[in-house]
């Protein structure tokens, strides 16, 4: 049986449907096509006045006159600052007719109390006389300029088009509720709504999708301004249906854009969720390498910031490197102190993934000014938890963030795989680091390939593990090497003992396979070509002893000698 809790504006909900409102099999109110009863006087009953009044001065719509979506973003930009310009203006009018315009936004905010909702007025007998919806206080206008009283309120013309009231009201809770208040007598059919010039393609656009189910119109400009227009009346089929088209069309990087700041209404951000999530895909696959794009990511505004850095695949050397490249585009992007810690705090912070952080900058996060002191506390304890739990506890807090927004403690592609370090001091100073690699990275290093781990140190120097596959000694087979390599250059020496193991079946516990000493040299590296004494193929195998649930664990413990 169907739930008979149904949203009549849900299009998801009826169009799932597959019982007609009387429980006939069939097809659904919200799939029916009434094209042919659009302004037609035999199949309506209620007429609605659309009086269309003058556009901002100097001031196109937001689709007037463009042919690309740079235009259009364009024309919204300079329409949005007009606004806040005329916003500045003390209102002096007590009492003022709203009008229907496009809401738009800033920084991804919508302007609540800016003709964020659609008005209409109804028209009582005899026709002609007018009962106008108004409103008190500052939401009722923008500005005590008489233009705006006067000029701007100027019927430019008039469209009479006949309407059926069941079907308006059946795709919008706009109409719904205009046609269901004030309809105290049958003989009051007349509603009325006033646009700006600019809306009215995009208004005859929506109506003609409430009969049809579909649009005519295909180019960006034109779908987003409808878009605006579905927002305004509250027709969410309408919107998924431009969501759908857009999506559909090629994304740029402005487009992109353009999608993730569009007006943030709490009906659009369920419509056009699907268009925003492949904009968010679209700009964080096109700077997935940060480090080659870096001077185009760091222009990019908040929204698209974010978009970038909630990649799991962001190639990027370690996530110390994204902790400083998100320092340096809050710098950029909030010089004020105080907005840079906010953001930081509210937004940004959420997307540094301080659990694959090593412990050298966690120690700086604690004494960086750019974060709150309560917040930089709470991240570096959170992730020095993170760190000293067992792996598959470790695995089990990342499945759990799997569908999350702020995915904290899944791991990223890394350039340079994360390490656990444990260090001693006495009876001498020694470290073990522990390297895991999945089936998968290996399978990606045949025939010549390397990874490299992140630096660790040891006595105040710098030192990095390499997993590489390359030919044994006498190049007759590939095999998996492990090297031990130190950062520095220069003409610093440092004798270290060194041994690798590996866990290996059946008893997956680490075995030794190679223990050595070596005094190293700026830039120099010492290991094995060949770590396991096995072909690549066996070593790679399904049966191979060295996978365990597709983990490859390997394990370096250095020794400073005396």
């Amino acid at each position: 049986m169907k739930d008979s809790n149904v949203d009549l504006f849900d299009p998801r909900t009826i169009m799932d449907s597959d019982l007609s409102p009387s429980g006939v099999a069939g097809g659904s109110v919200s799939d029916s096509d009434f094209a042919f009863a659009f302004n037609d006087s035999n199949f309506s009953d209620r007429l609605l006045r659309i009086e269309i009044i003058a556009d901002l001065p100097e001031s196109k719509g937001d689709g007037e006159g463009c042919n690309s979506i740079a235009d259009w973003a364009r024309n919204r930009k300079r329409r949005r600052e007009e606004i806040k310009k005329e916003n500045a203006v003390d209102v002096h009018h007590e009492e003022q007719i709203l009008n229907c315009n496009m809401p738009d936004t800033e920084d991804g905010v919508a302007y609540e109390n800016q003709d964020e909702e659609a008005v209409a007025m109804i028209e009582e007998s005899p026709p002609g006389v007018g009962m106008n919806l108004s409103q008190h206080g500052d939401e009722a206008g923008h500005s005590s300029d008489s233009s705006w009283g006067m000029d701007c309120s100027t019927v430019l013309r008039v469209k009479t088009l006949h309407i059926s009231s069941p079907i308006l009201a059946a795709k919008s809770p706009f109409f719904y509720k205009l046609f269901s208040n004030g309809m105290r007598e049958s003989e009051q059919r007349h509603v009325t709504l006033r646009i700006h010039a600019s809306e009215e393609a995009a208004l005859m656009d929506l109506l003609n999708f409430m009969y049809s189910n579909t649009l005519s119109t295909t180019t960006p400009t034109a779908l987003l301004d409808v878009l605006m227009a579905a927002d305004k009346f509250e027709v969410a089929s309408c919107m998924r249906y431009c969501s759908r088209m857009l999506r559909n069309l090629p994304m740029t990087c402005e487009s992109a854009l353009l999608y993730l700041d569009l007006p943030s209404s709490v009906l659009m951000a369920e419509a056009v969720q699907p268009l925003t999530d492949a904009a968010k895909q679209f700009l964080a696959g096109r700077y997935k390498d940060v480090t080659k794009f870096q001077e185009e990511v760091l222009n990019l505004p908040l929204a698209g910031i974010e978009a970038v850095l909630s990649s799991d695949d962001l190639q990027v050397a370690s996530e110390d490197a994204v902790y400083d490249f998100v320092l340096k585009w809050a710098r950029i992007h909030y010089p004020k102190l105080e907005d840079r810690r906010e953001i930081l705090g509210s937004r940004l912070g959420r997307l540094i993934r301080f659990p694959y952080m090593t412990c050298r900058k966690l120690k700086k996060v604690l004494t960086c000014n750019d974060f709150d002191t309560e917040l930089a506390s709470k991240v570096v304890l959170e992730a020095l938890f993170f760190k000293a739990e067992a792996p598959y506890r470790q695995r089990s807090l990342a499945a759990e963030e799997a569908s999350s927004s702020y995915r904290r403690f899944v791991e990223r592609a890394y350039k340079y795989r994360p390490v656990k370090v444990v260090e001693f001091e006495l009876p001498r100073q020694q470290c073990v680091v522990y390297l895991d690699l999945k089936r998968e990275e290996c399978l990606n290093l045949f025939p010549a390939g390397r990874v490299y781990s992140q630096a660790f140190h040891l006595g105040g120097q710098g030192f990095f593990l390499s997993a590489h596959c390359n030919m044994d000694q006498q190049s007759s087979f590939h095999c998996f090497g492990l090297f031990l390599g130190m950062q520095e250059k220069g003409s610093v020496t440092f004798a270290v003992d060194y041994e690798f193991a590996a866990r290996s079946k059946p008893t997956e516990e680490y075995v030794s396979k190679y223990k050595g000493n070596y005094t190293f040299t700026g830039g120099k590296a010492v290991g094995y070509r060949n770590l396991f004494g096995i072909a690549w193929n066996a070593f790679m195998a399904d049966d191979s002893h060295y996978f365990i649930n597709g983990i490859l664990h390997l394990r370096a413990e250095l020794t400073i000698r005396q």
